[in-house]
């Protein structure tokens, strides 16, 4: 497709009648989970006594105006975000019943006043008083003579301030600006015998925020935030807060922060617009982990749920000093790997939550390959009008060289109560029961149980 050029031939003093811009002395950026981040911002103005107009033109295109606050010495008369943007179509829009000019591949050259701009398709009254219709505005060149009033290159933050003396001055602008999120992205390498697993953490922050903060200082919020009342992230950290380095020369340093964790980066770093950054939060070795295999109807499995004969396969830890970790771990997706003797492969991945430490973490790897269970109703009675009983079978086949040891378990609901069964039941809650189940090598083991049903 062609391309469209639309010419601007601007005035010299465009630019020069312009608000003075700011220098930027310094930036800090609070992200937060939830496609949030907070952004303060130290700028140096050359500000004259009495009225004036100050602005900042380099701010988050997803800046939210309501949360926009500015620390200077002096009084705010008003404040205007502007936000409408420069684009061939607002160009045209804005020279409704103004002349423009139209040239085309051969540098011919048309003239006239814009009756009508819309999807590409022009309207022009020419000098003579005849219209020129264009269907296309593909093959032309259009030149106007200015820039329309109203329309700025960048989203722009302009004040009327009222100050009583003229000089530099220091002021601190904060906003909050959509766009900015960061999670947790965890890679585990399990070991060669199943029974531990390295863990690195990274942090991944991603900036679709439409404004890039050079050399700032970063904080991550790790918690769930309840946007419909104020945060006062900016407040002083308290006296008694715990701090600890995540990993030696990680860069990053975590707090209690009110019910939250506050991951502090002990280095500016730039942060791009339209970009997804990686940095390291935390290495853990050796963290001691059980394997197991899991065949669940419970709702609390439900994304390991046992369903079309599926044996899930789990690895769990304790996320506790003891066990080489200790630390807490903020929301995220663990991808978990392991050798196979010559290259290290993938094996699956799981999501966590935000997940404080000394709590167990449960991973879903995938389903097992050589581990199957059919699952049959053999009987059913009606016992009394109010009760009834069914009689249940499972049969796991292991078609591994080894033998396993399968955690079922069942949600038998409110009323019903296990009255019999060829292994002893443990229950969980008022809902769930779980059998501990063994398979020997190459063999296979029907679990029989029969459940009583009272209404």
């Amino acid at each position: 497709m062609k391309k469209i050029y639309l010419i601007l031939i601007l005035l010299i003093s465009f630019t020069l009648t312009l608000a003075q811009e700011a220098e930027r002395k310094s930036v800090a950026v609070t992200i937060y989970n939830d496609n949030l981040a907070v952004v303060k911002d130290l700028r140096s103005f050359d500000i004259t006594e009495g009225r004036s107009t100050i602005e900042m033109t380099d701010v988050a295109q997803m800046l939210n105006p309501a949360t926009v606050h500015i620390g200077i010495d002096g009084e705010v008369l008003e404040q205007n975000y502007r936000y409408d943007l420069v684009s061939f179509d607002k160009i045209l829009q804005r020279y409704i019943d103004r002349e423009i000019q139209l040239f085309n591949e051969k540098g011919e050259m048309f003239e006239g006043t814009l009756l009508s701009s819309f999807g590409g398709q022009i309207v022009l009254k020419k000098k003579d008083g005849g219209l020129m219709m264009l269907p296309s505005t593909e093959d032309y060149r259009i030149s106007v003579t200015e820039l329309p009033e109203g329309l700025k290159t960048r989203p722009t933050l302009i004040w009327d301030i009222l100050s009583g003396k003229s000089g530099k001055q220091d002021v601190e602008i904060s906003y909050h600006t959509g766009g900015m999120r960061w999670s947790a992205e965890y890679v585990a390498v399990l070991s060669d015998d199943e029974k531990s697993l390295d863990l690195n953490a990274w942090v991944s922050i991603d900036n679709q925020s439409g404004a890039t903060y050079e050399d700032a200082k970063l904080k991550l919020v790790a918690g769930d935030v309840n946007r419909a009342k104020p945060v006062y992230v900016n407040g002083a950290i308290p006296k008694d807060a715990r701090t600890f380095a995540m990993v030696e020369d990680a860069g990053f340093e975590e707090q209690q922060f009110f019910e939250y964790h506050i991951y502090n980066l002990q280095r500016p770093t730039t942060i791009s617009n339209r970009e997804k950054k990686q940095i390291t939060l935390f290495e853990a070795d050796k963290i001691s982990v059980n394997k197991k295999y899991l065949y669940s109807n419970s709702y609390k499995h439900g994304r390991s749920s046992g369903a079309n004969g599926k044996i899930a396969v789990m690895l769990e830890f304790n996320n506790s000093k003891e066990n080489n970790l200790g630390v807490p771990m903020p929301k995220g997706t663990v991808r978990v790997n392991k050798s196979d003797g010559e290259s290290i492969e993938f094996i699956g991945e799981d999501f966590i939550d935000h997940t404080p430490k000394d709590e167990d973490i449960e991973l879903y790897i995938g389903n097992a390959f050589d581990i199957t269970a059919e699952e049959k109703t053999t009987d059913t009675r009606k016992i009394s009008q109010k009760v009834r009983e069914t009689d249940f079978e499972i049969t796991f086949k292991n078609h591994k060289e080894e033998s396993v040891s399968i955690e079922v378990v069942r949600n038998i609901g409110a009323n019903g109560k296990i009255i019999r069964g060829n292994i002893k039941e443990e229950k969980e809650d008022a809902y769930t029961v779980k059998f501990d189940v063994n398979v020997n090598a190459d063999d296979e083991f029907t679990l029989k149980y029969t459940v009583r049903y009272t209404y």
